[in-house]
């Protein structure tokens, strides 16, 4: 990767659980956190889905955790006149929704009303438009009567609006950081898409760092929200077992999956602009590439592990158009077809499913691919890391019935299932000396209390903290991109988009990807 594709438009780095009704709201954390410093928090799109689905039921459990400040304050923003209490009814009306649809996994499905009643006692609603710039003169009005001035503002609107809101944030004087009080802190939290290739991102970085600094900055990425995702660096690094063969000596390549049984949901339009790769390769696939493949940092210090994968990305090869796979799925017996969809053109191109090889080129990875994948409407609902090891040499059981030995293949599984798996050899019982393959598995629930993760508390929490590790640092966002360039403007034109079954395992060419090396997909509906 050349050294003008790298590291542009940043300036230097500086230095979970969904508990519905899990009790009364409580002075302090479990396992001894401590509640976070007060803020207020402002949300922009706060009559979207995310604030309904995924950030309302987020602070309510830290709300039941005890893990926010008396002096916690949230400001909705949005355009459309309406009530707070209209706001906030709704709000928890789709809360207890979403009790009820998860009460198997939340102790009874039931809303703490004690922790929804001090939660929303602290949300006001506020009517306007992203880019009027009275909007953001009552915002100044009203974090500047706060006896804190502590502040994070979340972009959770279409990507259209990163820049103006960003902009008029910093015009007025909301991303200044008041010197006079000690510790009081403005934060940006922007969610993806960050960027739409290499040069957009560059543009949108720039444009942000006019008037944040990095260190303000929070690019969220909610798969590292999740406990599974993070415990792959504990798996990796506090087992004596793992770290001396997590190499290219020992590992014969290494299989990252993301697969939904899900088309797209009423989500065409959104789908039409972006396409699977774009959504969820250098971004969500690159992330869990970067955590099962980065260096061993010094320490769990935010920016040691920030500085490892910078340095993983800036080691991915740039992918070759010959590296990628694209598919979209057509009507088969799991649904219709992806052009059948709403809002989706006839003749749409759009991948609903991409595979890619990749390379790392350093001294621990080099020659061993990672292969990517993802898609919608496939077989299975998977998220998993598989890290196959190299096969033994067959000469001490040449004179056995055994054709071939099972590879050792060490599986993270990330979703929906939770926890490790290994698959090895043993002799199987008899006179003879027969070879068989077994499975150890490990499952959190096995060992762990339940608890039901919507996947924004841990991040959220550590935003409030001040703690940068799982968010995502403006040069890495930019060598992910750049990784993928080539793909998106590829020389030779468009790259085709083959078809596959909905309900299907992708298209014949990913597994003809794999074929080329000697190599095949790990089946999407194993046993368990």
């Amino acid at each position: 990767m050349s050294n003008d594709a790298k590291h542009t438009g940043a300036s230097s780095p500086q230095p979970a659980s969904c508990k519905i009704g899990a009790g009364p709201h409580a002075a302090g954390g479990p396992a001894g956190k401590r509640p976070a410093p007060p803020c207020t928090l402002v949300i922009f799109g706060a009559g979207g889905d995310l604030t309904r689905r995924l950030l309302t039921p987020s602070l309510y459990n830290l709300s039941v955790d005890g893990l926010l400040d008396d002096g916690m304050r949230i400001i909705g923003v949005n355009h459309g006149e309406r009530e707070t209490k209209a706001w906030i009814d709704d709000l928890g009306q789709s809360l207890k929704q979403f009790a009820a649809d998860k009460a198997s996994e939340s102790h009874g499905g039931r809303v703490d009303e004690k922790a929804w009643k001090w939660l929303s006692s602290r949300m006001t609603y506020m009517a306007g438009e992203f880019e009027a710039d009275d909007v953001f003169d009552r915002l100044k009005e009203r974090i500047d009567q706060s006896s804190h001035g502590n502040a994070i503002f979340y972009l959770a609107v279409g990507a259209r609006f990163f820049k103006p809101i960003v902009e008029r944030l910093g015009r007025h004087g909301l991303l200044k950081e008041d010197a006079q009080r000690k510790g009081c802190f403005r934060r940006l939290v922007i969610e993806k898409p960050f960027g739409t290739d290499l040069a957009s991102a560059r543009d949108l970085n720039a444009h942000i760092l006019r008037f944040a600094a990095e260190s303000q900055v929070y690019r969220i990425d909610h798969f590292l929200g999740k406990d599974t995702v993070q415990s792959v660096l504990a798996v990796r690094f506090a087992n004596a077992m793992f770290e001396p063969v997590w190499r290219r000596e020992y590992i014969d390549n290494v299989q990252i999956t993301a697969s939904e049984t899900l088309g797209v949901e009423g989500r065409g339009k959104f789908y039409e602009q972006t396409g699977a790769f774009r959504d969820m390769v250098p971004n969500h696939l690159f992330q869990l590439l970067a955590m099962v493949a980065l260096e061993p940092p010094n320490s769990f210090d935010a920016e040691a592990v920030r500085n490892k994968k910078a340095e993983l990305f800036d080691a991915i090869e740039p992918l070759k158009p010959s590296d990628v796979v694209f598919g979209q799925y057509e009507t088969g017996d799991a649904g219709v077809g992806y052009r059948d969809e709403p809002d989706v053109a006839q003749d749409s191109t759009t991948e609903t499913y991409a595979a890619a090889r990749v390379f790392i080129d350093n001294w621990r990875w080099a020659g061993v691919p990672f292969y990517l994948r993802t898609g919608k409407r496939m077989a299975a609902r998977r998220t998993e890391i598989a890290v196959q090891l190299k096969r033994v040499p067959f000469l001490l059981f040449r004179g056995t019935p055994v054709e071939a030995l099972t590879p050792n293949i060490f599986t993270l599984r990330i979703d929906p299932a939770h926890g490790t798996r290994f698959d090895f050899n043993v002799k199987v019982p008899g006179p003879a000396m027969q070879i068989g393959a077994v499975r150890s598995a490990f499952n959190y629930n096995d060992f762990f209390a339940e608890r039901a993760n919507v996947g924004y508390e841990t991040l959220l929490y550590d935003c409030m903290l001040g703690d940068v590790t799982l968010f995502q640092r403006a040069d890495s966002i930019e060598s992910g991109w750049c990784a993928v360039d080539r793909v998106l403007h590829p020389e030779g034109g468009a790259l085709p988009v083959y078809g596959y079954p909905a309900g299907g395992n992708g298209p014949v060419q990913a597994d003809e990807l794999l074929a080329r090396d000697g190599r095949a997909w790990r089946p999407l509906q194993d046993a368990e």
